[in-house]
């Protein structure tokens, strides 16, 4: 495929998330945007002269004919979760590499046909879990997996919840049955799981727990939910999700002799600065009176922010891709799909009265 320089994107729906994307791929030093629709010509162009998009940026009044763009290399898909299924098989069998919003599907098997998709036709997936792309948790990564350092982790906990109106929980496509499904354990549990797995290093789970009395709406959406996942060496990571509580997004991660803690996990309070606490070897002096050592706040500084980050580390596996005769990165695949699996079984528990639920089909691919 004759191509510039820059990976070529396409946006398929002009989702809100959509604008914070359309600035990443400007950011980012590989990356262009040349195409973008919506389900109606007039909500494109609306979109384009909100965002101030160059006029060569094509404008499309439905989703297939970005993908029958000759000019778009990778297309973004910011669409309902019930619509992700269609539109990134679609996407892959036109060769288009896939960039997808989580949660990436309603289940497990959903995504696998994704996967599968992406696999025959040889393209790049990734998932757009933005906070994984900051050098603040490549540098959080490299602390917890130094056992003179930190020990090894035994505990996780992680908390997304923020506090939304009566017009959110009537109208907003996160809480419609027929579109997004899995409400807050999709759109923000989704991090919280993620964050576990993470800092884990993705090892597989034994049991998965939800926490008891979650609530829903009268579609049977979750509106506030959590859950225990368990290891077999007794290690356990927890969460809570929820559309009713006051805005918080903390991580806390213990290990036998550090612990790590920050409050805006995945979305830094600010872009070009971030900063997370270390202690290490805490205790008490023979009189308990006082901390003997006190944490240490640790400042990591960024050129670009994490959601354009991540669109330059997608462009450059499209670019070993297309240019290099390279094959699909599998990592971030299967990051996915652990996630989403962790996540259809908290679904399952709930369903089942909080029952535990075995992991099973860890290492598919």
């Amino acid at each position: 495929m004759a191509r510039s320089e820059s990976v070529r994107f396409g946006i398929i729906g002009c989702a809100k998330i959509a604008r914070k994307f359309c600035r990443a791929i400007y950011l980012a030093p590989n990356a262009t945007l040349v195409a973008l629709s919506s389900r109606s010509i007039s909500k494109a162009r609306e979109f384009k002269s909100v965002n101030n998009l160059p006029d060569t940026v094509a404008i499309y009044g439905d989703y297939e004919s970005v993908l029958n763009d000759s000019c778009v290399d990778a297309v973004y898909i910011p669409l309902p979760t019930s619509l992700h299924l269609k539109w990134s098989v679609a996407a892959a069998e036109k060769k288009k590499h896939v960039l997808l919003e989580k949660p990436v599907a309603l289940s497990v098997d959903e995504f696998d046909v994704i996967l599968e998709a992406c696999a025959a036709n040889g393209v790049q997936f990734m998932d757009c879990t933005m906070w994984m792309h900051h050098p603040r948790t490549e540098k959080m990564k490299e602390i917890i997996s130094d056992p003179s350092r930190f020990g090894d982790v035994k505990m996780v906990h992680s908390t997304f919840t923020f506090l939304v109106d009566s017009h959110f929980l009537q109208d907003n496509i996160r809480v419609k049955s027929n579109l997004d499904s899995l409400g807050c354990l999709g759109d923000v549990g989704w991090y919280s799981i993620r964050s576990i797995l993470w800092a884990y290093n993705y090892r597989s789970p034994k049991t998965v727990i939800a926490n008891p009395n979650p609530i829903f709406n009268e579609s049977g959406v979750p509106l506030s939910c959590g859950a225990c996942i368990t290891w077999e060496d007794g290690n356990q990571g927890t969460f809570h999700c929820s559309f009713l509580a006051h805005f918080t997004m903390t991580l806390g991660i213990t290990g036998t002799r550090g612990t790590i803690h920050l409050n805006d996990f995945a979305l830094p309070f600010e872009e070009a600065s971030s900063f997370f606490s270390l202690a290490t070897d805490c205790g008490f002096p023979d009189l308990p009176t006082h901390w003997k050592s006190l944490p240490s706040k640790h400042v990591v500084n960024t050129d670009l922010p994490q959601e354009a980050r991540l669109i330059a580390e997608f462009s450059k596996l499209v670019t070993n891709i297309e240019d290099n005769g390279g094959k699909p990165e599998k990592e971030w695949p299967d990051i996915t799909r652990k996630t989403q699996l962790v996540l259809d079984a908290v679904l399952a528990s709930i369903r089942n009265d909080c029952t535990p639920i075995h992991i099973t089909g860890w290492d598919k691919y």
